[in-house]
């Protein structure tokens, strides 16, 4: 729905927007230590560090400037989305920075720390029981509110900026400039919408680096089986517990042929990575993060078993603060069937000896 017709007011908003960048650092590039692997080194490119503290900072930025200069948002306009959580808190950010009504449609087994921080920064939050039906009702409360839906999971590919222009490719090779292997030989990220595996892939190819884009995917999601199949383009539930990543459809801005590679990964691995690397760092980082970690190490492992020597760069997304109680609580993952003792024995062997078992 078209809101042209107050060229002054989106000048503020795009103003507004350029001057919280402009206050805003770029996000560390954290090296993981792995001294038993002296030839490769793993570096995590920490996003919870963002304003509204996770990777999709980036994409809200991107999409409210892409909806505003597309016209689709005007003074006043309600903004809907359809949600994991973290997108939406990073967008009920910006709304309230442009004084606009923001709506998110999430599943209801969204975890309540995503909840409750897009209430705090003023949001409204709609819960679904089945998580695919998310898209229909985003599209029925923007008709309902005369508002726009931002659809993360269509324009997440082509708001963002790929050949550079600050986006996380750009700033990932510019970091890396002094590191002993400056050009990684992986890129490891997950897939929500597909917008950051789309954005590796484009600027890797753009910039003719030898660099190869890996996803990392759980077991429960519909995208590494379209990867290998394009023909499977979806699955009748989603099964997966790990928020942001992993979907039952194919989405719009998921881009197969700009990856190279996908490793899947059981939800009970990802949260037995997430929770030994909280350890490790002394921080708590959240069940995304540690399915990004056990494609590293079992990519690292089968570079040392070839005697290769590079540098893996991947994301840690957000903070495992927001997941307090879910994959930090005792009750919950043994509501859910899962025991992580096993998993986080074999991350933690990893981290000790360079060798991930069962690659």
């Amino acid at each position: 729905m078209s809101h042209a017709g107050s060229p002054r007011w989106v000048d503020w908003a795009l103003s507004r927007i350029a001057a919280d960048y402009a206050r805003s650092a770029d996000t560390h590039l954290i090296p993981v230590s792995l001294p038993a692997l002296p030839g490769i080194a793993l570096y995590l490119k920490d996003e919870s560090s963002h304003p509204t503290g996770s990777l999709k900072h980036r994409l809200a930025r991107s999409l409210f400037l892409y909806a505003l200069c597309n016209g689709w948002i005007d003074r006043g306009t309600t903004v809907v989305e359809s949600s994991s959580g973290s997108t939406a808190v990073s967008e009920a950010y910006f709304a309230r920075m442009l004084g606009l009504p923001f709506i998110a449609v999430v599943p209801a087994s969204t975890a309540a720390e995503k909840i409750e921080a897009i209430e705090r920064l003023g949001g409204t939050c709609r819960k679904v029981a089945d998580p695919g039906a998310v898209y229909a009702e985003a599209e029925a409360v923007a008709a309902e509110h005369g508002g726009h839906y931002m659809d993360q999971f269509t324009y997440a590919e082509r708001a963002t900026d790929w050949r550079g222009n600050n986006n996380i490719a750009e700033s990932i090779f510019a970091q890396m400039t002094h590191e002993p292997a400056p050009i990684p030989t992986w890129i490891v990220c997950g897939a929500g919408t597909g917008g950051t595996s789309a954005t590796l892939g484009r600027f890797v190819r753009y910039h003719r680096h030898a660099t190869r884009i890996c996803v990392a995917d759980p077991v429960g999601s519909v995208f590494h089986r379209h990867w290998r199949d394009r023909t499977v383009t979806g699955l009748s539930d989603d099964r997966t517990v790990i928020e942001g990543i992993g979907r039952p459809r194919v989405e719009a801005s998921f881009l197969p042929q700009v990856i190279d590679h996908m490793e899947v990964v059981r939800d009970a691995e990802s949260i037995a990575a997430a929770r030994v690397l909280s350890d490790h760092l002394g921080r708590r980082v959240g069940g995304s993060t540690g399915t990004n970690l056990v494609a590293c190490a079992r990519l690292a492992t089968q570079m040392a078993q070839a005697g290769l020597r590079g540098s893996i760069v991947s994301i840690l997304c957000d903070s495992g603060e927001r997941y307090a109680s879910t994959c930090f609580n005792a009750e919950w993952l043994a509501a859910q069937g899962i025991d992580t003792a096993a998993d986080e024995a074999r991350i933690a062997h990893f981290l000790s000896t360079g060798h991930y078992q069962g690659v």
